[in-house]
């Protein structure tokens, strides 16, 4: 039995069409060299056709990645040792620039975080790094946005995870939270100090305008003293006879 070359070429031809099919899913897109020329526009999503040897395709995602950047060594600005970890969120928002204008864009924009992370935090005082890091965190983004632009590569957002201090400053940083902790006490306690004078003040004033108030006074201290069963209370001589003996020895 022969088989007709025709047939064996409709086969190799059949064949070579399916393995040329690729289907590429809604998030991916296809940049393709054709005789080691970029095409105009990638391809995508859904099926095209590749031809090889003469088209070679190369898959990208353009899903938001993220990126765990590891601790780097930081000196901050007051010259302070720390160990500080970040994570970068960022897309492909031009397949042929993230595979044109880099060798490889993963790994260009994660050395890229890590240099700009030290150079960045270096620059910030440690109490900056602690209480501020929303502004140093669209600082990173801002520079790396705009280091990665000509790569195609869109960086939405950089936080800053974990910033590991030395057991020393660790230690110094607690004694200063208790120093300031009583610094506080002291200022309230002080500023009850000046409220309780100035309203003991102000009743004195009227004492002296109305003598008979401190009878009234000295009246509810006996009812209060009252109250408690085992107390012992001792009568003093009513103010109204000292006065009256006082302006007797004036006399």
């Amino acid at each position: 039995m022969t088989i007709s070359p025709a047939l064996v070429f409709g086969v190799v031809l059949v064949l070579y069409i399916l393995s040329s099919i690729q289907i590429l899913s809604e998030y991916e897109r296809g940049v393709i060299f054709r005789l080691g020329k970029l095409l105009p526009e990638p391809k995508g999503p859904g099926v095209i056709l590749v031809f090889r040897p003469i088209d070679r395709i190369v898959r990208l995602s353009l899903r938001t990645l993220v990126h765990d950047v590891p601790p780097q060594d930081v000196i901050t600005r007051d010259n302070v040792s720390v160990k500080v970890s970040a994570v970068v969120y960022f897309r492909v928002i031009d397949p042929r620039k993230a595979i044109v204008e880099v060798e490889n864009y993963l790994y260009a924009t994660s050395q890229l975080s890590q240099t700009t992370l030290r150079s960045v935090l270096g620059q910030a005082e440690l109490d900056d790094l602690l209480a501020q890091r929303d502004r140093l965190n669209q600082q990173l983004q801002h520079i790396l946005d705009n280091e990665t632009e000509p790569w195609g590569i869109k960086v939405s957002a950089v936080e800053v995870k974990n910033v590991d201090l030395p057991q020393e400053m660790q230690r110094a940083m607690a004694r200063q939270a208790e120093a300031e902790r009583e610094r506080r006490a002291k200022i309230i306690h002080a500023e009850g100090e000046l409220q309780a004078s100035e309203k003991l003040s102000q009743a004195a004033a009227v004492i002296e305008r109305e003598p008979a108030t401190m009878t009234l006074r000295y009246l509810q201290t006996l009812t209060e003293i009252a109250s408690e069963q085992n107390s012992t209370i001792l009568f003093p001589v009513p103010l109204e006879l000292m006065r009256f003996l006082r302006g007797g020895d004036n006399k």
